[in-house]
């Protein structure tokens, strides 16, 4: 009785260990093929975050560019004050020797004036006060001319400086048109990462629900191996039981057998090929 339970039981977790083996093959398969949409998903993590990290270093060189521009700015505009107060300098001077000199006085005729009283003082007879006279007057005459010579000086100084004035605050402007075409370029990179950042957060979220699902699999695979292999266990023991009984059964026939051949060969009774083999067996 308890042989014919232990052999039901046998039969019964046989047919457990194809059925748990058939649902583990499907969960296996359907793990694998969730795992292939995890690598996926990894990829395209990937390849975003690589367009990431080179956008970036882009993004990190034009920031680079910038703050060395705006340093070189900055002296520029050191220098367009240094500039400026020369201007201011040389206006300043420039609009008291107007104040001072004559407004329609030709260097030219002054000279030519100062020439030709001169000449008369040398040439002509004179009494000493008109002598004084015209010394007086040619003395206010190179007085003007001075004037108006350092009044053209002051109008070159003025040009010089104000060319230079013109060409540093032109060259800080440049810089600076520069600096506002590398930000924006750089505002443009920043604006494209967190583009690219954005699509990493929709990768996650759909990534989340398959990687939930692989563990879960995961997990009712590795209960599923562990009663497998329970039942397996199982089934053999019951197997090598089985197998043992066996061997018992055959060996008390065999010697039974063996006890009928020898009787037949006392009696002298004709022996059959079975019983012969029969005999040889039990002797083994």
């Amino acid at each position: 009785m308890t042989q014919d339970l232990e052999r039901e039981e046998y039969m019964q977790k046989k047919k457990e260990v194809s059925e748990l083996r058939a649902q583990l093959t499907s969960l296996n398969i359907e793990k694998e093929k969730i795992y292939q949409e995890l690598r996926s998903f990894g990829q395209q993590a990937r390849a975003i975050m690589g367009n990431i990290t080179k956008i970036k270093e882009e993004r990190d060189q034009l920031t680079t560019q910038v703050k060395s521009l705006k340093e070189e700015r900055e002296k520029l505009n050191e220098v367009v004050k240094e500039k400026s107060h020369d201007k201011q300098d040389v206006l300043d001077k420039k609009k008291e020797l107007l104040e001072g000199a004559p407004r329609t006085e030709n260097p030219g005729r002054l000279k030519a004036e100062i020439a030709r009283l001169e000449m008369k003082i040398q040439t002509e007879v004179m009494p000493f006060n008109k002598e004084q006279q015209l010394t007086k007057h040619i003395k206010e005459l190179k007085a003007k001319v001075k004037q108006v010579g350092e009044l053209g000086e002051a109008w070159k100084e003025v040009h010089a400086v104000s060319a230079n004035f013109s060409q540093a605050r032109k060259n800080a402007n440049d810089i600076h048109q520069q600096i506002q075409t590398i930000a924006q370029q750089s505002q443009e990179k920043h604006q494209q990462m967190n583009t690219f950042y954005d699509q990493i957060k929709q990768v996650r979220q759909q990534e989340k629900p398959a990687k939930q699902k692989y563990l879960e699999l995961k997990s009712k695979l590795e209960e599923g191996k562990k009663k497998f292999d329970e039942l397996v266990a199982r089934v053999n023991e019951l197997a090598k039981l089985f197998h043992e009984d066996d061997e018992k059964s055959f060996k008390a026939k065999a010697h039974e057998k063996s006890v009928q051949v020898q009787e037949k060969l006392k009696s002298g009774k004709k022996l059959r090929m079975e019983d012969i083999l029969a005999f040889q067996a039990s002797r083994e």
